[in-house]
This record gives structure tokens, C-alpha cells and sequence, in this order.
């Protein structure tokens, strides 16, 4: 099973928390989580409840999101050792865009330059 394949396979329900500790550490909120959550994916705070209560997978969180944001091409960076604009697989490229929001998050950039606003 690749790297990916197993990020695939994870339910969002287990990595939301990981995001949320790593906000919080770092003095940021919850509710910033969600919002670069929701700006990504464009599901609502309820539709980002109701799709952690089902414990769905990454791949299948990402596959359903009701609208990306067109914005998130002007995301770049490295994330776990690869720039994330390289990433030629587009699921896996989609979830590591949200991992370098949040690393973003964590590191204190505003929400205005996290957001490409």
C-alpha cells in the first residue's frame, strides 16, 4: 500500500483533531481550522460536522467537497518533504494543500495571507 493509499484511507473524524491540536498549540482557534477547511473544500461548518460524524476517508472527504476553491492553485510551499504544487496525484494534492494551510496557521500567518485574499 503506498503513502498515499493510506492517507486515502484514514477518516477525516482521526486527522481533524491532529489539525485542531496543532492550531491550538500555537494559540490559534477551532474555528480558524474550520474556516480554511470550509474556504478549501466549500462545505459548511454543519456539512464539515455531519461529514466528521460519518467517519468518512480522506479520499472520499476530498472526492465530496461541494465546491474547491479556485484559489488554492496560489497555494505553494513544501509539506512533508515535496513542494505541494509538484504533486501531480490531484486527491493528494488537495489534502496536502489543506496540511499547508495549516501549517501556515500554526506558524501565525494571518488569515488574510493564508486565505489568498
Amino acid at each position: 500500500m503506498s503513502q498515499a493509499d493510506r492517507i486515502y484511507k484514514m477518516s477525516f473524524a482521526s486527522i481533524y483533531p491532529l489539525y485542531i491540536s496543532k492550531a491550538e498549540k500555537k494559540g490559534r482557534t477551532n474555528s480558524e481550522v474550520d474556516q480554511i477547511i470550509c474556504w478549501l473544500t466549500g462545505y459548511t461548518k454543519k456539512e464539515l460536522n455531519n461529514q466528521i460524524q460519518k467517519e468518512i476517508d480522506f479520499e472520499t472527504f476530498i472526492q465530496e467537497a461541494p465546491q474547491l476553491n479556485p484559489s488554492r492553485a496560489l497555494i505553494q510551499g513544501v509539506v512533508c518533504g515535496v513542494r505541494v504544487e509538484d504533486i501531480e496525484e490531484p486527491t493528494l494534492k488537495e489534502i496536502r494543500y489543506l496540511d499547508k494551510m495549516i501549517d501556515e496557521l500554526a506558524k501565525g500567518k494571518s488569515m488574510e495571507k493564508i486565505l489568498r485574499i
